[in-house]
């Protein structure tokens, strides 16, 4: 079946569950989720046109003020948006509404360089043509508060008070997460006061993403059903332990699981460590993608759960690659490594194929991890405490152009754009205090 026939009988099943509309959504390279949206009627017509939209959104900053680059920037130009039919899915919280992630492509149907979601299937695509299969799962944290900006619960940390305040929400998130074919593993309250997290099954990198997306959109529209406010912003409070999208990932080489079952550390096969010690060394320049925002850097503070140095161990939470083994009888299932520094001003699609790209190269080679951290990295004597992932946009940016992979990965155009995207960030907040930065930051994302 073709795509507009695809679209067509989508389009009749949509308007016979009384779905009026479909939202075509893409991730900018400022982390924010922009849309384009369509009549029911319509999505036979953009699934074989497009729908116009200009390139300058690769530029765009956290507060909509606009930038340029080498190959991208200023008013001229248009592209199509192109749904990914395959994903288009009934919004449970948003009724008289489905929704869609988009391919972008230039107004001749090629790929668009820019495209992140494209640059994510393409490194999957690429890993699986090696016999390399990641799977990949982001878990969502956000802040849950009132109209008025106050936390929407004061239980304590993990506690059970705090389900019990917004029991109706979460229950009803529980629900719309689930009529959407998201797999919920649990959702639990955080750290921070009125903080929460959901966690999914793993899924390859490109869905991974896309449910990530999801998923953000269904936390804060069931949060407005009750009347209440989200925020998945690195840092809502100065000072206070922020929002994590912390990555956890496994993989597969050959169809045999690269992360037990093996005789290197707690159970790693040569190719998981392999895996492993290519994320501990590309780190600096794959922190520049997953923590990228100026507000990440406040979140990146020792002791705060968000794990700023460069550096591995055994289920420890304050290392930033935590080596997850589950438990005994399910670690052939369950081994990952958890990529603690992501969070949520990162574009998902742009990680996830990061990381593919790097354990995808990595896996084959005979890399070797050094010696694991087994307890909190800020606590260890100067001389022997680890580096500190980069603590400016500029030392980011700089970390990741010295990266020939991810440079790779991601191509010129690009690159570029990304890179003009977070040097303008940090030149518009040069001077602002840490509360400055949290409330021009906090209901972008």
């Amino acid at each position: 079946m073709d795509d507009v026939a695809l679209a067509d009988r989508i389009a009749a099943e949509l308007a016979s569950r009384d779905v009026h509309a479909v939202a075509l959504t893409w991730v900018d390279n400022a982390g924010v989720t922009r849309v384009k949206a369509v009549p029911v009627r319509r999505l036979a017509h953009a699934a074989r046109w497009g729908v116009g939209m200009s390139p300058v959104f690769d530029v765009f900053l956290v507060d909509d003020s606009v930038t340029t680059s080498e190959h991208v920037g200023g008013p001229a130009g248009d592209l199509r948006l192109f749904p990914d039919l395959d994903r288009v899915s009934v919004l449970a919280a948003q009724p008289h509404w489905a929704w869609a992630p988009v391919d972008r492509r230039t107004q001749d149907g090629a790929p668009w360089p820019c495209c992140q979601r494209t640059v994510a299937r393409t490194a999957a695509a690429r890993a699986a043509a090696a016999g390399v299969e990641p799977r990949m799962a982001f878990e969502v944290e956000w802040s849950l508060a009132t109209a008025g900006g106050e936390p929407a619960a004061t239980g304590p940390a993990y506690g059970m008070t705090r389900v019990v305040e917004v029991a109706a929400y979460l229950d009803e998130l529980f629900q719309a997460l689930e009529a959407q074919d998201v797999p919920v593993e649990q959702i639990h309250p955080e750290y921070s006061p009125g903080q929460f997290e959901v966690s999914v099954a793993a899924a390859d990198p490109l869905l991974a993403a896309d449910r990530t997306v999801l998923v953000r959109q269904t936390v804060r529209a069931v949060a407005q059903r009750h009347g209440l406010r989200v925020s998945f912003a690195p840092v809502v409070s100065a000072g206070q332990v922020g929002n994590g999208h912390h990555l956890h990932v496994s993989a597969s080489r050959d169809g045999q699981p690269m992360f037990s079952g093996g005789d290197r550390p707690y159970g790693l096969r040569p190719a998981g460590e392999a895996a492993v010690a290519g994320l501990l060394r590309r780190l600096p320049a794959l922190a520049a993608l997953a923590s990228p925002g100026v507000a990440s850097r406040l979140r990146l503070a020792p002791q705060r759960w968000a794990a700023p140095f460069r550096c591995w161990g055994h289920e420890n939470r304050e290392a930033a690659l935590r080596l997850v083994t589950g438990s005994p009888g399910e670690r052939d299932r369950v081994a990952n490594v958890e990529i603690k520094c992501c969070d949520g001003a990162a574009n998902p699609y742009l990680v996830a194929a990061a990381v593919t790209e790097i354990v995808a190269a990595s896996c084959g080679q005979d890399l070797r991890l050094p010696p694991e951290v087994p307890g909190d990295p800020a606590l260890l004597p100067e001389d022997r405490r680890p580096d500190r992932l980069p603590e400016t946009a500029a030392a980011a940016v700089a970390a990741l152009r010295a990266d020939d992979l991810l440079c790779g990965l991601l191509g010129r155009p690009l690159l570029e754009a990304y890179c003009a995207v977070r040097l303008a960030e940090a030149d518009r907040f040069a001077g602002a205090t840490p509360q400055e930065v949290v409330e021009a930051t906090r209901w972008r994302y």
